[in-house]
């Protein structure tokens, strides 16, 4: 973007800029968060459990794992959705079905992050779709460590659609 040049309208173009830059600049997020990495990867049912993993940062700072076994019904698609921030001191994981509501059971998932400790994590068993909001799973049906998300046994209701996760830079990385 080029600056303006000369004079519009009757008043000093060059200022006007300039403010408008300085403008800008105070109001720009302190943690803005850097291109998501968006990837594509199948959820499969059949009981067995399978592992989905993405890296991102500088030198692969940051890693983000998703676990989990399902049953029921054929593949669905799914994304796993990674960024840092700029100073790279913190990254998200998002793991959804675009969809919306997953058809699938799960019989478990654990999200997990390498390299970083978890400051929010939440889970939903129907993520946002058109007009539809996210829905939480109830605070019973699973648990936020430093690490990871996941369900807990004997209380998970078998329904998930998306996981969310914001996590800082592990002071062995700072």
């Amino acid at each position: 973007m080029a600056a303006p040049s000369g004079r519009r309208n009757g008043g000093d173009g060059a200022s006007l800029w300039a403010a408008l830059l300085l403008a800008a600049v105070a109001l720009r997020p302190a943690e803005a968060v850097s291109e998501p990495t968006t990837v594509a990867f199948d959820v499969r049912p059949g009981g067995v459990v399978h592992t989905f993993s993405q890296n991102v940062g500088p030198g692969d700072k940051y890693t983000c794992v998703f676990t989990y076994a399902s049953q029921g019904g054929t593949n669905e698609k799914w994304q796993m959705s990674l960024g840092t921030s700029e100073d790279h001191q913190h990254f998200t994981c998002t793991i959804w079905r675009p969809q919306g509501k997953s058809y699938l059971y799960f019989t478990q998932f654990k999200a997990e992050v390498r390299g970083a400790e978890i400051e929010y994590g939440m889970a939903y068993s129907k993520a946002a779709f058109e007009r539809e909001s996210d829905v939480p799973l109830k605070n019973e049906e699973f648990e936020v460590t430093k690490t990871a998300v996941s369900h807990r046994p004997g209380a998970f209701k078998a329904e998930l659609s998306k996981l969310v996760i914001v996590a800082k830079a592990s002071r062995s990385e700072l």
